[in-house]
């Protein structure tokens, strides 16, 4: 969340386009120097997922910046995180998933309903980038299946950096980038990358994975917080009401499953 705040201070020199071909670049070196595909291996059984996981990270990144653009940090992280929740709720069929998707779906109804001064167009954008992370965690786990350790997901960064190479340089090329946001959009790069990336890592060996579920769940509120302390960026009342709602939503499914599943397991032995 950071990274697309400091992401977000670079978008008024170098339009969201722009900041995304950096942000783009700077993940294909971080993970090309941690996977090390040996892509003259791949079979085309290998490639074809990986190829629409480029895709997908193209999109996603470019809809999500887009959308923070037009209707702030809060409220797109929080459109956007609906992709992951729905993966997870759509494979279940406990009662409490159904009635977590039903409170979940309230407060999407609040944060979409229509005003004044509503950016149909934001949410839209922010909709799609949810799409794309739900497919980005389904890809992720076919690519997971066909190559060893991260040279899928390196491989697909590095497709998605050359797929930027012409717009990037369009982008920089028409808005005369200053140092200064060249700079947050390096920063964006590393910290919506590698930082992710290692955190995620260490977090998952040293923390139970239901505790790790639940405070991945807390990114929305992270999110508003941060889109008001760094971009001067504030959410209405029922706007914060409905974030809090998606995200107890989700914190509730993730940690029953996860009891869920000990308890079957401890039936087990």
């Amino acid at each position: 969340m950071v990274g697309a705040s400091i992401a977000a201070l670079a978008f008024p020199v170098l339009g969201p386009v722009g900041v995304v071909a950096v942000r783009q670049w700077v993940a294909a070196v971080v993970l090309l120097c941690a996977g090390r595909p040996n892509l003259s291996s791949f079979t085309a059984a290998q490639w074809r997922p990986v190829l629409g996981l480029a895709a997908v990270f193209a999109t996603m990144n470019l809809t999500l910046y887009a959308a923070i653009d037009r209707i702030g940090l809060g409220l797109a992280v929080t459109l956007e995180f609906l992709g992951p929740l729905a993966v997870a709720l759509a494979s279940s069929r406990r009662r409490i998933d159904l009635a977590c998707a039903l409170v979940a779906a309230a407060g999407v109804v609040v944060l979409t309903r229509p005003r004044p001064s509503t950016d149909s167009l934001g949410i839209g954008l922010a909709l799609i980038a949810a799409v794309c992370w739900g497919c980005d965690i389904l890809l992720n786990r076919t690519v997971g299946e066909r190559l060893p350790g991260l040279q899928g997901s390196a491989a697909a960064a590095a497709v998605s950096g050359l797929l930027y190479l012409p717009l990037g340089a369009a982008a920089l090329w028409l808005h005369q980038p200053t140092v200064g946001a060249l700079l947050c959009a390096l920063a964006a790069g590393v910290l919506s990358s590698a930082v992710p990336f290692l955190a995620d890592l260490l977090a998952l060996r040293r923390v139970p994975a239901r505790f790790f579920g639940i405070f991945m769940s807390v990114n929305p509120v992270f999110a508003a917080l941060i889109g008001m302390l760094v971009l001067d960026q504030h959410l209405g009342a029922a706007s914060w009401l409905a974030v809090t709602v998606i995200v107890a939503a989700n914190a509730v499914s993730v940690g029953t499953a996860a009891g869920h599943s000990k308890k079957k397991t401890d039936l087990l032995r």
